[in-house]
């Protein structure tokens, strides 16, 4: 069950939070029966509208006929636009596709006849979610990248981070596709967060981790899952998370803790009498009865999901339904059964998944990606088109000809000279690139232009601080304290180097680096401990070089955490490579809880490197927002033992 190919769309098609609020409603009632009939009128009747599809989908519909009419008896071309979209919304809540796709189309062509841009982009969206609520994955993308189009053009981010949302949701419905999805998804998580619309942060959170829970990393699924059913507890689409969260505890044979999940997400979904999340509901226990082996128990729930996917049509939930009956008749002993909906799935598999299908999405993708390159490859043709004028001149005479030598072989030394200019700029620049980004991901961005955020299972991050930093720094010029910490860490980024680690960051006197990534690799937690050692060590010897010197010695403490991390390139135009997750706050603590001059690592670090390094518990340790932790002092390198 694929809860990202229908939730998303909800809070993208309207702006507000709290459906059925009496006094809301009783304000815009009110205030109905005051105004006079003009555009305000029609307003009001398109927010009450809005309000009621929540709790009442008829009222919801009439107020929007309503708003309609007023508003073409006024020639209110804005509020007929909307009159229909509200409208069709009313249609697609009450799961019925056909007409709400009639109604956006309505929607479409007046904002297009009055340049609302805005309006377009919206609608188009919105008709790319109905399109793939009911199975037609070609049009919905295509939809969806005209929205993107118009969205880049304007520069509206709340419409580009919809849009690409949409074009994830479709790539997602596939396996083969998911990784292209999981793509779309992070570059639409950033652009909700930064114009902080957090229904669109909590509806991305629910897709990517839904990737996660389709790649069986349950941990990371359930994490973006609880952060999303924050956003809309309230609301009809609790019930996607509290479905998905069931599912991955029926994954794992916790089946009675699915079920309390799931019966909660159908509660929700009958009180509002939302058919297409009562069918996924209902398919979420069903499929649940039948991993427990409770066939016979499942068969209610799939037939009651197949009687409303049918009425909806929902022709994916439907092929869920008719696999699902299949197979629980089958497991009873009833073939005959068994065998008349094992038909029925093959024929709407084979419907959902041809080849031509495929062929058609991938080809609007190359369209779209074309198309941005049309400006480019018109300017190449205008001067293709100039070069053979000037060519065909110059036979005319001989003069020309000779001119236009000379011409060539002047253009050709300056070419020469500035693309020799060009080209030094370019590898300088590479050269920087690779000094700020890590070299996967610098030729990433270069190939690109951006670079893709990852999800690494196993990094091992290290973090270092000098100890009594600031009363170092008051006793020192600032050019001298400068160059003494630029000396440190010039040997640290040589270390670094060393034992394949990767530099991130300095903040102010931290030094931060992690291991095992941006190639995965398994050596990762002792290429850290090594590396922290021979730190130690170099800080050993600056040390008495500073005492014989009758200097302030600098000490350094360093911590250790291995665990999973998100990584990417931040920025625009100063890139930055970093990374994001609990193990660099738990690295951190590992660092502050550290003593001068020693290697404090965690237990998660320390279990795979025990066979090699002989470390001494500190027992548990209160760490700052952590708790308390085991931790570990980094003693020694263990011996081979060697036989007699």
């Amino acid at each position: 069950m694929q809860a990202a190919r229908f939730f998303f769309i909800y809070f993208l098609f309207f702006g507000f939070s709290a459906l059925g609020q009496d006094s809301t409603i009783d304000s815009l009632t009110q205030s109905i029966q005051e105004q006079k009939v003009d555009s305000l009128r029609v307003n009001s009747l398109i927010a009450l509208s809005n309000y009621y599809l929540g709790t009442d989908l008829q009222k919801s519909t009439q107020f929007g006929e309503q708003a309609l009419s007023l508003a073409e008896e006024l020639s209110f071309n804005s509020g007929v636009a909307y009159a229909y979209k509200a409208i069709a919304l009313s249609y697609y809540f009450q799961a019925n596709y056909p007409e709400a796709a009639a109604q956006f189309q309505n929607a479409l062509e007046v904002f297009h006849s009055i340049n609302d841009k805005v309006g377009e982009a919206n609608i188009l969206s919105n008709l790319g979610s109905t399109y793939f609520n009911v199975g037609d994955d070609t049009k919905a993308i295509d939809f969806q990248l005209q929205a993107l189009r118009i969205a880049e053009e304007l520069g509206d981010k709340l419409r580009i981070g919809t849009a690409l949302n949409g074009i994830g949701t479709v790539y997602n419905n596939k396996r083969e596709t998911e990784d292209r999805a999981l793509e779309y998804f992070m570059r639409a998580l950033p652009i909700f967060r930064e114009i902080q619309y957090e229904d669109g942060v909590g509806i991305v959170l629910m897709n990517i981790g839904e990737i996660f829970k389709s790649k069986k990393m349950y941990d990371s699924a359930i994490h973006y899952f609880d952060e999303s059913l924050e956003v809309y507890r309230s609301t009809v689409d609790a019930t996607f998370p509290l479905n998905l969260i069931g599912e991955i505890y029926a994954d794992q044979g916790e089946f009675e803790e699915a079920l309390q999940y799931q019966k909660r997400a159908l509660e929700i979904a009958r009180g509002l009498n939302a058919k297409f999340e009562i069918a996924q509901s209902l398919l979420g226990i069903a499929a649940t009865l039948s991993k427990r082996g409770d066939y016979k128990a499942s068969i209610p729930y799939y037939q009651e999901a197949e009687d409303l996917t049918r009425e909806i049509p929902a022709l994916k939930e439907l092929k869920d339904a008719y696999f699902g009956l299949s197979r629980a008749y089958s497991k009873i002993g009833k073939y005959k059964d068994a065998y008349v909906y094992d038909t029925l799935y093959s024929g709407i598999k084979d419907t959902l998944y041809n080849t031509a299908n495929d062929k058609k999405v991938q080809q609007l993708q190359f369209n779209f990606d074309l198309g941005k390159k049309q400006a480019e490859i018109d300017l190449q043709d205008a001067t293709i088109q100039r070069q053979k004028i000037v060519n065909y001149a110059a036979v005319i005479t001989g003069f020309l000809l000779i001119m236009v030598l000379v011409g060539f072989y002047s253009r050709y030394r300056y070419v020469r000279k500035t693309n020799k200019i060009i080209k030094d700029e370019r590898d300088r620049s590479k050269e920087l690139l690779l000094n700020i980004l890590p070299e996967a991901t610098a030729r990433e961005l270069e190939t690109d232009g951006f670079a893709k955020t990852r999800y690494y299972e196993s990094v091992t991050v290290l973090f270092t601080d000098f100890k009594g930093f600031s009363s170092i720094a008051g006793k020192l010029k600032p050019q001298e304290l400068v160059a003494e910490l630029n000396e440190y860490f010039i040997a640290f980024d040589e270390i670094m180097e060393k034992y394949n680690l990767e530099k991130i960051k300095t903040i102010g006197d931290a030094y931060m680096c992690a291991g095992g990534i941006p190639t995965p690799n398994t050596t990762h937690p002792l290429n850290a401990v090594q590396a922290a050692l021979e730190m130690q060590k170099f800080m050993a010897k600056k040390i008495r070089e500073r005492s014989e010197q009758g200097l302030v010695p600098w000490e350094l403490r360093i911590g250790i955490h291995t665990g999973p991390i998100v990584a990417g390139v931040v920025g625009k135009k100063k890139y930055a490579y970093d990374i994001w997750g609990d193990t660099v706050n738990v690295a951190s603590r590992m660092e502050s809880n550290g003593e001068a001059g020693r290697v404090n690592i965690s237990s998660s670090t320390h279990e795979l490197i025990k066979d090699k390094y002989q470390c001494l518990h500190r027992g548990k340790i209160s760490a700052k927002n952590i708790g308390e932790v085991d931790m570990y002092y980094v003693e020694k390198l263990i011996e081979a033992s060697v036989p007699v």
